[in-house]
C-alpha cells in the first residue's frame, strides 16, 4: 500500500474543514480533563487505524506528561492498573458508542457511565468521541501522512 495522500482535503473543502477544526477546538477539556479528552481520542484513533491521529494524540498525552508506559497500554486498558474509574468508564463508553450499530448501548451501560459524569459531561464525551470519529474517517479514507518529525 502507497502512503501517499489521496487528495489534500483541507484545500479541497475550506469552509467543512475550519468547521471541523472549529468543533474540536470547542471540545471542552477543562469540563473532562485534558488527559481523560485526549485518552478518549487516542483510544479511538486506535481503534479506527488512524496512524495520523493515534500520533497526534499520543504526542499531545506526552505535552501534558502523560507516562509512555500508560500509553502504550491504553489498547488493553481493562488490564492495566494505570487508569481511574472514570477514564476506564469513559474509555468503554467510546469504544461501545464507536461501534454502532454493532454494539449495544443498553440503559445498563448509560447507567454505568452516569456513575462517574453528570450529563453535561455526558453530552461532551458524546461530542469527543464524534469529532475524533469524523477527523478518522478523513484521514484514513485520504491517507493523511503521518509526519515523519514532529
Amino acid at each position: 500500500m502507497t502512503h501517499a495522500a489521496r487528495l489534500s482535503y483541507p484545500q479541497l473543502a475550506p469552509k467543512a474543514f475550519q468547521g471541523l477544526l472549529n468543533l474540536s477546538g470547542a471540545l471542552r477539556r477543562d469540563l473532562l480533563g485534558h488527559r481523560l479528552v485526549d485518552l478518549v481520542l487516542l483510544r479511538v484513533s486506535q481503534i479506527n487505524g488512524c496512524a495520523y491521529c493515534i500520533d497526534m494524540h499520543w504526542r499531545d498525552l506526552i505535552k501534558l506528561d502523560a507516562d509512555p508506559r500508560h500509553l502504550n497500554a491504553l489498547a488493553g486498558w481493562r488490564e492495566a492498573p494505570f487508569f481511574s474509574e472514570r477514564e476506564r468508564a469513559a474509555l468503554r463508553w467510546a469504544e461501545i458508542v464507536n461501534a454502532i450499530p454493532h454494539a449495544d448501548l443498553s440503559d445498563e451501560e448509560f447507567a454505568l457511565l452516569k456513575q462517574h459524569f453528570s450529563d453535561e459531561e455526558i453530552a461532551e464525551l458524546g461530542f469527543t468521541i464524534a469529532v475524533i470519529n469524523a477527523w478518522n474517517l478523513l484521514n484514513v479514507s485520504f491517507r493523511n501522512p503521518v509526519p515523519e518529525k514532529a
